[in-house]
């Protein structure tokens, strides 16, 4: 049985981050704000098995400043992967985004992910595109400036 929980703890995002080899310092300065600001973790279990996540909450339109629900993360661990947890972590965190009032809700996403499709199923729309370049010598991170 697939169960859905509402959860605040750090347990969760460390074990994500370290997969990806995060610092615990940048991994403060990414999740913890969110965190104290309202949004949430939705865990799905089997039994004693974590089977991923989903981080929740709000956050503000940078040009009209309107406030929305946005899916912040969403991860499933590898060996439960291609068994409709994301599909289900995602539903859960719509449903629970219009609980909390939300009658529009976000996320962002890397241009060619195969997550594309699951959210395009789901009804999300593209709504702003982002790009880039990068040249030689020029440095893209915030603390070269």
């Amino acid at each position: 049985m697939k169960r859905f929980y509402h959860f605040h703890h750090k347990h969760y995002w460390k074990v994500h981050w370290a997969k990806q080899k995060t610092s615990d310092e940048k991994v403060k300065q990414l999740i913890e704000p969110l965190l104290q600001k309202g949004s949430y973790y939705l865990i799905a279990t089997e039994g004693d098995n974590l089977m991923g996540w989903i981080l929740i909450g709000k956050s503000k339109d940078q040009f009209t400043e309107k406030i929305y629900g946005f899916i912040y993360e969403l991860f499933v661990l590898e060996e439960f992967r291609g068994n409709g947890i994301s599909k289900q972590l995602v539903e859960a965190g719509i449903e629970h985004l219009k609980q909390d009032g939300y009658s529009e809700i976000r996320l962002s996403v890397y241009a060619g992910s195969q997550a594309i499709k699951l959210y395009e199923k789901l009804g999300f729309k593209s709504i702003y595109i982002q790009i880039e370049i990068l040249t030689s010598g020029s440095h893209s991170t915030p603390d070269a400036a």
